[in-house]
């Protein structure tokens, strides 16, 4: 131990004596501006807190998960349930529920809050949609809900192949609903038009977050953007689908909190969305996936999930599902139902 240095161990903690700093020359700050003789650092093991009991999920179990499991990958699929670790997987897969993923199992984005893995993707798999929709068939589905990676590489392939996957659901599986839950493709026209024109009975595209943590919450994507795809893609159905009375396309968007927003923050963007004419909103908790992701802000208690959902209801959505366990395609099917638009 240096001389003029005391090092004292108290529990959980090291103290560190830095009396002797003022003898030395040159040092900037001077100790007595520092107004402190001692600094603790704490050595103590944090244990994370435990999840709220509203949090918890059922794990994923039973033979309808199993089966499930074990078709997607023989037929070499992917499901957002499992790439985007949902707490939901098990409660839905037994239900013969699932969000498959379409265009790779690598995202070109890397956004904060999401498990999906990133990286270089392989070319899009033009076969992929036969696959998604003989599953879907198999499946027996009513509802299926088609999602994809972000393919900025390739924005109006990734268009085609959901034009792809909604007309082959349509041959293979005739009267089951089709939402997709599709990116932004960078504001591409084309690719827009593209989904639009296939008419699927709900176009969903989610805000995620509020504008002020987009920056760090959802790389690549623009708030603004996400509102001018929101309403473009009502505006394109008005200009295609002339012949429907009423809603031409049903839109659909979620948010995730937790992550550092702020109440008011929220209730702007609902209003920002509610002026789109957007019809169906889901709200949601943010869950750390991991040490690499954006760290939880807060727990939002059940009472503040339904306070949200009030707000937002006399806003003039459709539907509006909001609770802890909420996921975009979480009791999608019955979202669809209660609209009674699509």
């Amino acid at each position: 131990m240096t001389a003029g240095v005391a090092r004292k161990r108290r529990a959980g903690c090291v103290c560190v004596d830095l009396g002797w700093l003022d003898t030395m020359e040159g040092m900037t700050p001077p100790v007595a501006q520092l107004n402190a003789e001692l600094v603790q650092i704490d050595l103590t093991p944090r244990k994370p807190a435990p999840k709220p009991t509203w949090l918890k999920a059922k794990a994923p179990m039973g033979e309808t998960f199993h089966n499930l499991k074990k078709m997607a990958r023989e037929l070499n699929l992917h499901t957002v349930c499992e790439s985007a670790q949902c707490p939901n997987i098990g409660e839905c897969w037994n239900q013969k529920s699932a969000t498959f993923m379409m265009l790779g199992n690598l995202c070109t984005r890397r956004c904060g809050f999401c498990a999906v893995p990133k990286g270089r993707p392989e070319p899009i798999d033009f076969d992929e949609p036969r696959r998604v929709a003989y599953a879907v068939s198999q499946l027996g589905l009513a509802h299926a809900v088609i999602t994809s990676v972000n393919r900025d590489d390739d924005n109006v392939g990734a268009a085609r192949a959901f034009v792809s996957v909604i007309e082959e659901i349509r041959m293979q599986a005739p009267g089951c609903r089709v939402e997709v839950l599709t990116p932004d493709f960078q504001g591409n026209e084309e690719a827009l038009r593209l989904v639009v024109a296939a008419r699927p009975e709900i176009l969903n595209h989610n805000i995620e977050t509020v504008p002020r943590l987009y920056r760090v919450a959802k790389s690549g994507g623009r708030y603004e953007k996400s509102l001018r795809f929101l309403l473009h893609a009502k505006e394109l159905a008005a200009e295609m689908f002339s012949d429907r009375s009423g809603d031409q396309i049903v839109t659909k968007t979620g948010i995730i909190v937790g992550m550092g927003e702020e109440m008011h923050e929220l209730l702007a963007v609902f209003r920002d969305l509610a002026d789109r004419k957007v019809d169906i909103l889901t709200i949601g908790q943010y869950l750390r996936p991991s040490r690499d992701h954006l760290p939880m802000a807060r727990y939002y208690t059940p009472e503040e999930f339904a306070f949200l959902k009030h707000e937002a209801v006399g806003m003039g959505f459709k539907h509006v599902e909001s609770g802890p366990l909420v996921r975009s395609s979480y009791h999608a099917q019955e979202q669809a139902e209660s609209t009674g638009l699509a």
